[in-house]
């Protein structure tokens, strides 16, 4: 009964929690080590095991709780293997926050000892309820049985062979105090062995719709408000394999539901059991699986928008991309590339622009800065003969927020297409997805795949708070930095059309409506670097989304034709922009929501953090 099918891989069976103390012994042993698992328990051993003093203090947090809401922990069960069910059980007993209702449906299991174990916990512990089905119907109707026992505000979802830590409710319990009106909660993750070693830990972005869409991103642990589950139907019947998926894509659609009502909690809440030989529904009818998620995403997608199609994402087969449509007519987009001379790369720029993009509807707006060199002269003569083309000359020393500022006030396009002179087109439909994306009207704009000339990658995103600035927190780095052109990336973070807090404007769409609204670049105090952060937050700031899609993908020459922004005579320039966004942002540097605070924001991509960047919630 598992339903993250999307990135199956080999299971094992659990036999309980011997494993654990050996396992943490091991990594703090070495704790230099550098392998995944031996830092991942290490990490375990010193930020997420309790102790005596943290369940004292925790239980006192609990107390001083003004709300305190019943919470029904809904579970289908068919033929579990007795010890697991047994630790599935208490593991629910065994949580700090006590106001909680156990609802298990047994599917009419042939095996005796399911009944016997639900009779023997049921008559000790008055919490659990359950009930046994005449027939077997399969995981969604055994789940809608557990949810007609539910009393509770909220439900969370739990399978019938995996393991709650037992201050999983409390953290649940506290975000819905800051957070009554919440529909959704959703937690961090990870897997355990056969032995109860814990690893592979899953820690998640806050909510991105368009993540969504491509993966099961919410999944464990999951917390719904009931009325709402009622209010649509609870499981669907038929959904086997994808029913968590399919209910979550029909909440979010809802009028009940909106962005601002799911809460992210970043914290392992959830211990996913691993079976050996993939036996699982999901598992052993993957293709039906996969299918079934993409009508239940089509479903919704036809009840609330035109035209866009879930289609199998071309790099792994069970996820899927979202195909949007484009307006009719075509919206026109102005692509404004500022140079200083560089001929080869501009020629280079704009012949892959008009002759290698399918997207015919387009003007290109040439920012001439100060170029002196007849090859320049004679290239931008050769280029106006195309009535698509357009130069402007914009005298002074190299502004960048300047130049693509005095271009959008000239442009006539809907989208501006910010663009470096050091791009080159990789294949012909990259504008046409950024183009759709930007035209959605919750999204104000959008970043792209870029690779260095040897296909490893420059940018898939930008994270905030990345690396070192006087000794502090970081200002913001690319994510995906020199991974290869097939890597997947964390979880698929490199495959996947996902919310970012920022993109490189060396090619960012946007709405010129959008970039007018918010001021566009910052001329004055971002000349020449994190120009492109700062509009990304104000656009944020504005109500806006950022995305980053990984099918429109360009050759990025990075900074060739202008050098390195750390040449000795750029430091001083460089050192005041990098304050400038540390007095203008502050703290939303170091809080990058899309980047959990689980992760070291001064290592590479997605190394866990020693010690977490989030303080325990029952210490502040």
């Amino acid at each position: 009964m598992k339903q993250r099918w999307w990135y199956l891989q080999e299971r094992y069976n659990t036999g309980g929690w011997s494993g654990i103390a050996e396992s943490v012994r091991h990594a703090l042993g070495d704790p230099q080590s550098s392998h995944p698992e031996a830092s991942y328990l290490r990490w375990i051993a010193l930020y997420d095991t309790l102790s005596s003093e943290d369940r004292s203090e925790i239980q006192r947090h609990i107390e001083r709780l003004s709300y305190k809401p019943l919470i029904s922990i809904v579970v289908p069960a068919y033929n579990t293997p007795a010890d697991t069910f047994r630790q599935m059980i208490r593991s629910v007993q065994a949580q700090l926050y006590t106001n909680w209702e156990l609802c298990i449906a047994d599917d009419a299991s042939p095996a005796a000892h399911v009944v016997e174990i639900l009779k023997a916990f049921a008559k000790d512990d008055p919490r659990i309820k359950w009930v046994r089905r005449q027939s077997n119907g399969h995981i969604s109707a055994a789940s809608n049985s557990a949810l007609e026992l539910a009393t509770g505000e909220f439900v969370a979802l739990l399978d019938h062979d995996d393991i709650l830590p037992e201050h999983a409710l409390y953290h649940v319990a506290l975000t819905l105090n800051a957070h009554p009106d919440a529909e959704l909660i959703y937690s961090d993750e990870d897997k355990i062995d056969e032995d109860g070693r814990r690893y592979e830990p899953y820690f998640k972005p806050d909510y991105s719709y368009d993540q969504l869409l491509g993966q099961n991103v919410i999944n464990h642990l999951g917390v719904y408000r009931l009325s709402t589950v009622k209010d649509i139907g609870g499981f669907t019947v038929g959904m086997e394999g994808s029913q968590d998926y399919d209910l979550v894509l029909r909440l979010v659609h809802s009028q009940h539901c909106s962005p601002d009502k799911i809460h992210h909690i970043p914290a392992v809440l959830y211990h996913w059991r691993q079976e050996n030989g993939g036996t699982s529904f999901s598992q052993s009818q993957l293709e039906r699986c996969v299918g079934l998620a993409r009508d239940a995403i089509n479903n919704q997608l036809a009840a609330t928008t035109d035209g866009p199609k879930a289609i199998a994402n071309p790099h792994v087969s069970a996820w899927h991309r979202i195909v949007w449509p484009l307006p009719s007519p075509q919206p026109l987009v102005s692509v404004i590339i500022p140079t200083r001379d560089r001929a080869q790369l501009v020629q280079q720029c704009v012949e892959g622009l008009l002759h290698r993009t399918a997207y015919d509807n387009l003007e290109i707006v040439i920012v001439d800065n100060e170029s002196i060199e007849d090859e320049t002269f004679g290239l931008f003569s050769e280029l106006k003969q195309d009535p698509r083309v357009r130069i402007i000359r914009v005298e002074g020393a190299f502004n960048y927020s300047a130049l693509n500022n005095e271009a959008a006030r000239l442009a006539s396009g809907e989208v501006l297409l910010l663009l470096n002179n050091d791009i080159d087109v990789m294949h012909e439909d990259w504008l046409r997805e950024m183009v759709s994306l930007a035209m959605r009207s919750d999204v104000g704009a959008v970043g792209a795949k870029l690779y260095y000339a040897d296909n490893r990658i420059q940018h898939a995103g930008v994270r905030l708070g990345a690396g070192y600035f006087n000794n502090g927190p970081g200002i913001a780095g690319h994510l995906g930095h020199l991974e290869g052109r097939t890597d997947t990336g964390y979880f698929g973070q490199l495959m996947l059309v996902r919310d970012v807090s920022a993109v490189t404007a060396a090619c960012l769409a946007v709405r010129r409506d959008v970039y007018l609204q918010v001021d566009g670049l910052n001329e004055t105090d971002l000349k020449v670097a994190f120009n492109d952060v700062d509009l990304c937050l104000r656009i944020r700031e504005a109500g806006y989304r950022i995305l980053w899609t990984p099918f429109a993908e360009l050759y990025h020459f990075e900074s060739v034709s202008r050098g390195s922004d750390l040449a000795p005579e750029k430091v001083k320039r460089f050192h005041s922009e990098c304050q400038y966004m540390i007095d203008r942002w502050g703290s939303d540097l170091v809080n990058d929501p899309f980047y959990n605070p689980n992760f070291d924001n001064r290592a590479g991509d997605y190394q866990l953090a020693f010690p977490p960047r989030h303080r325990k919630p029952w210490l502040n």
